[in-house]
């Protein structure tokens, strides 16, 4: 059986570990279905976008995922508008993911909004 991700970790990540492969990315995508694999820059990152009724929610939420980000010292990018937080993940020091993106993906999704 498949350990969920979300019972992970993240682990400190230097510049020369290497990014994930996209076989690699592909094994742990059915983990989190409701992100997307998107790139900017030349840089995969996981995207999901979450809807709520109001500002306020928006806002909550974003907070929420601020502190699991700081709790495992792993930190998105965050985009709050009027009922909408877009979140990406990925990890700048390798210029790409890591099983840490997807970890904190997942611990996205589980937080309570």
């Amino acid at each position: 059986m498949i350990r969920p991700l979300i019972e992970f970790r993240c682990i400190p990540c230097r510049g020369d570990t290497p990014a994930l492969s996209l076989d690699e990315i592909a094994q742990f995508l059915p983990q989190i279905p409701e992100w997307q694999l998107v790139e900017v820059e030349k840089v995969p990152r996981l995207e999901r976008v979450f809807l709520f009724k109001n500002f306020a929610d928006a806002l909550r939420f974003a907070n929420q995922v601020g502190e699991i980000a700081e709790a495992e010292d792993h930190h998105p990018l965050i985009m709050v508008e009027w009922g909408r937080v877009a979140v990406q993940w990925w990890t700048y020091a390798i210029g790409g993911l890591h099983k840490n993106d997807f970890i904190m993906a997942a611990k996205t999704d589980a937080l309570d909004f």
